[in-house]
């Protein structure tokens, strides 16, 4: 079950249709769905988490606790809604696009895609395009 959880003022205004997108995107890799839980926050409560759990003293958009138990995926999607704005304008695309690009990007990460290489970046760029060319 995906659930969505708000440690901020932002909230989902489709939040079913997005629900069914991921629900998609795991069965089209091939795993099951268990507990997925997205958690919107800002960027403090983010950074607390970054340097708590990873020792990472920065800014992030996404952070992901993977719990999955074999093929069936299970987790904790923490995400900066102030992030994903920042983002967006960055590079410059549309808020929604960013926000679904991270909410994807953390799904991919259970299915296993990385992105720590140069080759991983560009494989998980792919599966992130192709995933939200399926949502547009």
């Amino acid at each position: 079950m995906i659930s969505f959880n708000y440690e901020t003022q932002f909230e989902l205004d489709n939040g079913k249709e997005i629900s069914n997108w991921i629900s998609s995107v795991i069965s089209s890799e091939k795993f099951k769905e268990g507990d997925i839980n997205y958690v919107f926050c800002d960027d403090d409560y983010l950074l607390k988490l970054n340097i708590e759990f990873l020792n990472h003293n920065t800014l992030t958009d996404i952070i992901s606790f993977d719990n999955s138990i074999g093929k069936i995926l299970h987790g904790d999607i923490f995400i900066s809604i102030e992030r994903v704005k920042e983002n967006a304008k960055k590079f410059n695309v549309s808020f929604q696009d960013e926000l679904q690009r991270v909410m994807v990007h953390g799904v991919l990460h259970y299915c296993g895609y990385k992105d720590k290489t140069e080759a991983d970046v560009k494989i998980m760029r792919s599966k992130e395009n192709f995933y939200i060319n399926q949502i547009n």
